[in-house]
């Protein structure tokens, strides 16, 4: 828990400014410094307070080496999910907790239901439902809700493959984008995930985000003037189309010189330097697609719910546009997915026997749920701003236990474990651990259990994350072809880590991440899957408390930065 304290209101960090919280850092190192039980028993070099903290309470949104995150998450990151009504009965749509009988049509059928009344909660008592389909939330407001991931249980019999068929990569080759997408729960909009089923079974290997299966389903809404990252407020050409409350993607096209790229991986001679004709598979994730919704608008200048993730350019051709359809608060809760045990498949060539995937999701929540023996764990595809809270990947061992990729941004995994595998691991089989790629940005991986894996930055240059009070057994190794550039964009952060078996790759990153952070690390040593930088020269990156994780004050940076958020944000705002 957060060395803070919890507000009556509910907002554990309502009320606090900068000031106070880096008072309250101060004052927790020299507690803990004198030993006068502010904090636990700790020795006396325990609590103390990084330079970088004290930067950062100065400069939230602009700081060279950490990202703001302080808005990470569903609602904000709000701490309570709501209440849906009305409530619909799996057994009323003809579901049983007998095992046997397939409960997939039935559950689905009151998922249609709810999504036609305009939202509700669709309850599934105790018990063990079989499920010989894949469970589709495809309507917002919707929540599938468990009696806890103890009590109820989904039984999948039947992978994805099965299912849907085949799934190739658009990139070629022979892997299946089953090792990476899908899931037996799968939150997607209705019309993208047809279109997406379509596709795949014409064998019309599809893009995954936001504007279509040939990015092509959007429309400009704006042009956007130049603006600085971290700024709340743009200014635009047309403000007609715009509304408080709308969605919106702020759409960053690169130029022949890359310079958008450069500017992802902090710029400066390394990035300039850097070759990026050929990395095509990076390249085609461009442009850059951050969903984010309008707070107000004022004349022309229009108020966005989070700061700008980077610098707004002329030669971006930047934009306001439409998208597809989102998904928007949905979620699934108090429940375990346990999927038929059968041997982990080869490196690339799973066959969809998938945990939850959250896609083109924004405001989406996961709480309370189980993973078991399944291929892949919980997934991201083009999701923002979702809350996974309280998960769990168990059983024989997974690919991805977690995945955030094809540009999703703005998450927040926390409170979440992932188990030793209780089978040995298959020849030719790869174990990553929590990964992040594609140009997904601003997103939160806060207090977890990892008792395996790795921090799996899978190349496609994903930029300003936050790994924080984590505990690993790092035994993973990272993915990611070639094509896709380099392993890391400016600003990671990993804050108050504990490496349990003294392994360094991809924990320490002061000698591989530009711009990046690493603060509070147990000491580490190079063995197994030892990387070298994608980018030549100084890193600008820095290193503090470096064997000492226990010392570090604030202890969790997410937790901290929510701390700053009313203060600074109001500040930011004028209010």
């Amino acid at each position: 828990m957060s060395d803070l304290h919890e507000c009556a209101s509910g907002d554990r960090y309502a009320g606090i400014t900068r000031r106070g919280l880096l008072g309250s850092a101060a004052a927790l190192a020299a507690g803990a410094a004198a030993g006068n039980g502010t904090a636990q028993a700790a020795p006396a070099a325990q609590g103390q307070v990084p330079l970088l903290w004290r930067e950062l309470t100065d400069s939230p949104y602009t700081h060279s080496q950490i990202p703001y995150v302080g808005r990470a998450g569903y609602r904000g990151g709000a701490e309570r999910f709501p209440r849906r009504r009305p409530v619909f009965d799996v057994r009323a749509s003809g579901a049983r907790a007998d095992g046997t009988t397939d409960s997939a049509p039935a559950i689905n059928r009151a998922i249609v239901a709810a999504g036609r009344a305009g939202g509700g909660t669709v309850s599934i008592p105790s018990g063990t439902f079989r499920i010989d389909d894949a469970i589709r939330l495809g309507h917002s407001n919707v929540v599938l809700r468990g009696a806890g991931s103890g009590r109820t249980k989904l039984y999948a019999t039947r992978s994805l493959t099965e299912l849907i068929g085949a799934y190739g990569s658009r990139y070629g080759g022979d892997k299946s984008s089953w090792s990476w997408a899908g899931g037996l729960i799968w939150l997607a909009p209705e019309a993208r995930w047809n279109s997406l089923v379509a596709a795949i079974r014409a064998k019309a290997w599809p893009f995954e985000g936001w504007t279509g299966n040939r990015r092509d389903e959007w429309r400009p809404l704006t042009d956007v003037a130049p603006a600085r990252q971290g700024s709340w407020t743009v200014t635009v050409t047309d403000p007609a189309g715009l509304r408080p409350g709308m969605l919106v993607l702020l759409r960053l096209a690169d130029d022949t010189g890359h310079t958008l790229l450069e500017h992802m991986a902090g710029g400066g001679p390394g990035p300039e330097a850097y070759y990026w004709d050929d990395k095509t598979k990076l390249t085609s994730y461009v442009p850059y697609e951050w969903p984010v919704r309008i707070a107000r608008v004022h004349g022309r200048r229009v108020t966005l719910e989070r700061p700008l993730p980077l610098d707004v350019r002329p030669e971006w051709n930047p934009q306001l546009t439409t998208h597809v359809p989102e998904l928007t608060g949905s979620g699934v809760e108090g429940l375990t997915l346990e999927a038929v045990q059968t041997p982990q498949q080869p490196h690339l060539l799973d066959q969809g026997y998938n945990g939850v995937v959250l896609q083109c999701a924004y405001d989406c929540w996961v709480d309370d749920v189980t993973a078991r023996h399944v291929d892949n764990g919980f997934g991201l595809v083009a999701a923002s701003a979702c809350t996974l809270r309280r998960t769990r990947v168990a059983g024989r061992g997974s690919h991805h236990p977690y995945f955030c990729r094809e540009g999703s941004h703005d998450n927040l995994f926390e409170d979440f474990t992932v188990e030793e595998r209780t089978t040995p691991a298959p020849a030719n089989t790869q174990l990553h651990g929590i990964n992040v790629e594609g140009l997904s940005s601003y997103n939160v991986w806060s207090r977890g259990d990892m008792r395996m894996g790795t921090f799996d930055s899978h190349r496609g240059m994903p930029f300003a994350n936050v790994r924080t009070d984590i505990t690993v057994h790092n035994n993973g190794r990272h993915g990611g072809d070639a094509s896709a550039g380099p392993l890391f964009g400016a600003r990671f952060t990993h804050w108050n880590i504990r490496v349990t078996n003294g392994r360094a790759g991809l924990m320490k990153i002061d000698a591989l991440a530009p711009h990046s952070a690493t603060v509070g690390i147990d000491e580490v040593r190079e063995f197994d899957q030892i990387d070298v930088p994608d980018f030549t020269g100084d890193l600008h990156a820095r290193l503090e408390l470096y064997g000492n994780p226990g010392a570090v004050r604030p202890r969790n940076l997410y937790e901290a930065q929510r701390g700053l958020k009313a203060a600074a944000e109001d500040d930011e705002r004028g209010i």
